[in-house]
C-alpha cells in the first residue's frame, strides 16, 4: 500500500469513563464489556466488519469507518445500538461503565501498525476532552458523542434516522491544536446545557485574571451569607450540581451557560432518567 494515499473516513474514539480507578481484574472485565458493546451495535447496524478497522487502545477503542459505509448509519443505528447495548451493560453494575464518544471524518492513513492523520488526533482530542468528561458525570449519562464542527454541519444538521439535531449543542473547546468547536450529544435526551466559551489559554491577560478572583471571592461570600454549598449535603449537593441556563432558542444553535463545577457527583453512583429507545430481551422479539 502507499503510504502517501489517504482515504476519508469516519473515525470513532471510544474511551472508558475513570478507567484509572479500575483494578487490573476489573479492568479486564471492562474492556470485555465495551467490545461486547461495540461489536454488536456493528452486528444490528449490519456495518460489514471489514468495513471497520479497530485498534486497542486499553482503556479503550480507536475505529476508522471505510468511506462506503454511510456516515449517518453510523451516527444514527450505530449509536443508539451502542448506547442501549451500553445500557444492558450496565443493569446490575454498581459503578455502570461510562463511555466518552469522538467522531471526525477525515483524511485517514492506514499502515502495518495502524491509522493516523490529523482527523485521527481531533476524534481523540473530543472524546478525551474535559468538557466531554464533566457533561458525562453532571448528567449521570451512560454516554456522551462529541462530533466535531464539520461532522455536524455535513451530517448531523439535516438530520437522518435517529440524528436529531436539535439535541445536539455546541461549545467552543481548546485543544492542543488550538481553539475548535465541538457539539454534544447525549443519546435519548435533549440537548445537553453547556459553556458558551473555552477555557482561557494559560497566557491570558493576568489582569483579567485578577478582576476574575475578585468575582469569585465576591460570589463566595455571597453564599457563605446564604450557608454555602459546603454546609450543603444529601439533596442538597444534588441541587448544587444541576446548571442554570438561558431560555433556550429553537433549533440545534442554541448555546448555553453554565453555572457551578460540573463535575461534581456523588460516591461514584449513577441514576439514570427514564428512557424510551428499542426493547431488548424477550420483549423485543418478535414472533
Amino acid at each position: 500500500m502507499d503510504l502517501t494515499e489517504a482515504r476519508y473516513e469516519l473515525v470513532i474514539s471510544v474511551d472508558a469513563r475513570r478507567s484509572g480507578e479500575y483494578d487490573d481484574v476489573d479492568k479486564q472485565r471492562m474492556r470485555e464489556r465495551i467490545y461486547r458493546v461495540l461489536e454488536a451495535a456493528f452486528t444490528h447496524a449490519k456495518v460489514a466488519r471489514d468495513a471497520v478497522h479497530m485498534e486497542d487502545r486499553g482503556d479503550g477503542v480507536l475505529l476508522s469507518v471505510a468511506g462506503r459505509i454511510a456516515v449517518t448509519r453510523l451516527l444514527g443505528l450505530w449509536m443508539v445500538e451502542v448506547h442501549e447495548n451500553l445500557r444492558d451493560e450496565n443493569r446490575g453494575l454498581r459503578v455502570p461503565l461510562g463511555l466518552r464518544v469522538g467522531m471526525h471524518v477525515g483524511p485517514v492513513r492506514h499502515d502495518g501498525r495502524g491509522i493516523s492523520g490529523r482527523a485521527v488526533d481531533l476524534a481523540c482530542r473530543l472524546a478525551d476532552s474535559p468538557l466531554a468528561r464533566r457533561l458525562l458525570d453532571a448528567e449521570r449519562a451512560d454516554l456522551v458523542l462529541v462530533t466535531s464542527q464539520s461532522l455536524y454541519e455535513d451530517v448531523v444538521s439535516s438530520g437522518g434516522k435517529f440524528i436529531e439535531p436539535a439535541h445536539y449543542s455546541s461549545a467552543r473547546l481548546e485543544l492542543k491544536e488550538g481553539e475548535v468547536t465541538a457539539w454534544f450529544h447525549l443519546p435519548g435526551r435533549p440537548a445537553p446545557e453547556l459553556p458558551t466559551a473555552a477555557p482561557a489559554a494559560p497566557d491570558a491577560d493576568r489582569a483579567d485574571d485578577v478582576d476574575d478572583a475578585h468575582g469569585a471571592d465576591d460570589a463566595r461570600g455571597a453564599d457563605d451569607a446564604r450557608g454555602g454549598d459546603d454546609a450543603r449535603g444529601g439533596d442538597d449537593v444534588d441541587d448544587a450540581r444541576r446548571v442554570d441556563g438561558e431560555d433556550r432558542a429553537d433549533g440545534p444553535g442554541a448555546h448555553y451557560t453554565v453555572h457551578g463545577d460540573m463535575s461534581q457527583h456523588s460516591d461514584n453512583v449513577y441514576q439514570q432518567p427514564v428512557h424510551i429507545g428499542r426493547i431488548t430481551g424477550d420483549a423485543g422479539r418478535k414472533g
